[in-house]
């Protein structure tokens, strides 16, 4: 598998996601095996400040389970994506087969990093719309912004958003309000 690695030129599936070789952290968008470099500090410490939140307010509640990166989300044969922190309700877990969730999530958040703008706000963001993840979180520690897109008649739309000040609130997780100062710092 190691010489399919250097071809670009192939479509990518699960499959052949499977069969990598190597120790490194990939995504597959629609077709294309993507190579994740190692987040930063700034991505890292918003991304667990988040999971602490979001897993705060699932335990208290029992909606379902949160999950953070590397935790494969198989949305088609071709698109294989690990977001930064993913909610999955009671009545999704179910899609959980041999450690991956099969479908769409019901919440996403993404941690922008500036080699991840485009991926995470257009690519990522389209397909995670067309393949029905009902909320979605843009993080953006550099501005410190924090957007959530909610999915309604097929399409997202701006539910929720805070710049350097102000708090953030979900739509599948009714309750949960997040203070953009708390996370990103």
């Amino acid at each position: 598998m190691k010489d399919a690695v250097l071809r670009k030129d192939r479509v990518w599936t699960y499959e052949d996601y499977l069969n990598l070789e190597d120790d490194k952290r990939y995504e597959v968008i629609n077709g294309r095996l993507m190579e994740m470099p190692a987040p930063g500090f700034e991505h890292q410490k918003a991304s667990g400040l988040i999971e602490f939140l979001l897993r705060g307010f699932v335990y208290k509640n029992h909606p379902g389970e949160i999950v953070d990166a590397p935790f494969d989300v198989i949305l088609s044969e071709t698109v294989v994506v690990q977001p930064d922190v993913v909610f999955i309700s009671n009545d999704n877990l179910k899609n959980i087969k041999r450690g991956r969730l099969f479908g769409p999530p019901d919440l996403v958040v993404e941690i922008v990093s500036p080699t991840s703008y485009v991926r995470d706000r257009y690519e990522k963001f389209s397909l995670y719309e067309k393949h029905g993840v009902k909320e979605y979180w843009i993080v953006l520690p550099g501005e410190r912004v924090i957007e959530v897109w909610c999915l309604k008649d097929g399409k997202y739309t701006l539910h929720s958003i805070a710049v350097e000040k102000g708090e953030v609130e979900s739509c599948v997780l009714k309750g949960l309000k997040v203070k953009v100062e708390e996370v990103l710092k």
